[in-house]
This record gives C-alpha cells, structure tokens and sequence, in this order.
C-alpha cells in the first residue's frame, strides 16, 4: 500500500510505530504502537532523540493519558540471538500493533520494513520526524528502554549501562573486554561474541 493513498480516510485510526534498542549490545529491543486521538492533541511531539530527557518523560505521560490506544512491546535478548536483530524487532512491531485494544484502518511504520500485520501497513522512512503518531511511538519506546537500562545498571555494576544504555560506547567496549558478557548481552554481535570467546578461552585455561 503506497503512503498517501486513502489516507484523509484512515487518518483518525493511524497507528504509528516505532522501535529503540536496534544497535544496542545489551537489552531487549523494545517497540511501541500509538493512535493518537485527534480530539485531545498533543503539542511538541517530535524524534524522541530530539528530545530532552524531562520532556520526553512529560510526553510520555501525556500520551499514555491521551492516546486513542497505545502498546508498548519488545522481543528480548533471547529472540534477538535466535532470530536476528531485523526479525526481531519486526516480531516486536507486530507484537505491539497487535496489543493495541483499538483495531488500526493503517499502521504507519518508521523505517524502509514492515511486519506482516492483519491491518494495512506502510514504511516511512524517518517517520518519527514526519508523523505524529510514530513520534508518539518512538517516545514510549525510548522512555520505557531507557528506564529499564537504568534500572539494570544495579544487577550488573560495572558496565555503565545507565549512561550507554547498552550502545557500543568506548566505556562499554573496554568493561565488556574486562568483565565479560552478561545473560543481557546479545550474543550475536560480534563485539559480544569475542568477549565471550575470549572469557571461555581464559576459564578453560585457568582450569
């Protein structure tokens, strides 16, 4: 389905959708599908990157209260190694759009991929940009992640997981190096894989 077709007609049951967590070493990948409620708008509504931490928590609040429906989802570190990244976060999309309890006349997806869905999907690329509805989305995503991250900061000290969030920061990279992966640690990327490798290699050695 082109964007832009039929789109006055579905435009008060839009879902957007949005995904954080794609490029992180650590951590689910988390997504969210929002349709917003043109009788309660929402002001400032932006990238969530483009925004600031207080506001995108203020936002955050705010949409959980005016959303027609909104779904946070993910597909965790397990599904991530097993599937890929790209499968599962498509996994996780369809995982929220299917959670929403107001059934979408279109889902508008950011990014050049959509999940198969029950519903009519597009891709808009750099759509939290451009859409209102998927920089609702990508607000909720990155609240809901980054409030996690930080809160796994204290069951694994020493990653400085609070501040990255889980991104190949020089800081990550060399405590990953020292301590070794963690069960959050995704497997399949490859900076991961050889810190793995390199701790067995050492464990079997000393033993």
């Amino acid at each position: 389905m082109q964007l832009g077709l039929d789109f006055t007609l579905v435009e008060e049951l839009v879902a957007g959708v949005d995904e954080v967590g794609r490029g992180p070493l650590c951590g689910d990948v988390v997504t969210a599908a929002v349709i917003l409620d043109p009788r309660r708008p929402i002001l400032g509504l932006n990238d969530s990157k483009k925004l600031t931490r207080a506001r995108r928590e203020a936002l955050f609040d705010e949409i959980c209260e005016k959303a027609l429906s909104f779904c946070i989802a993910r597909a965790e570190v397990e599904e991530i190694d097993r599937l890929n990244i790209l499968h599962a976060t498509l996994l996780a999309m369809k995982r929220a759009v299917e959670g929403l309890h107001v059934t979408p006349k279109l889902a508008l997806i950011d990014g050049n991929r959509c999940p198969v869905l029950a519903v009519p999907a597009a891709p808009v690329i750099k759509g939290d940009g451009k859409v209102p509805a998927i920089a609702a989305a990508s607000i909720l995503a990155k609240v809901t992640r980054d409030r996690e991250m930080s809160s796994l900061e204290g069951l694994y000290p020493g990653y400085g997981i609070g501040a990255h969030k889980g991104y190949p920061t020089p800081v990550h990279l060399e405590a990953l190096a020292r301590l070794g992966p963690t069960p959050i640690h995704r497997r399949s990327f490859a900076p991961v894989r050889m810190a793995y490798e390199r701790h067995t290699s050492v464990h079997h050695t000393l033993l």
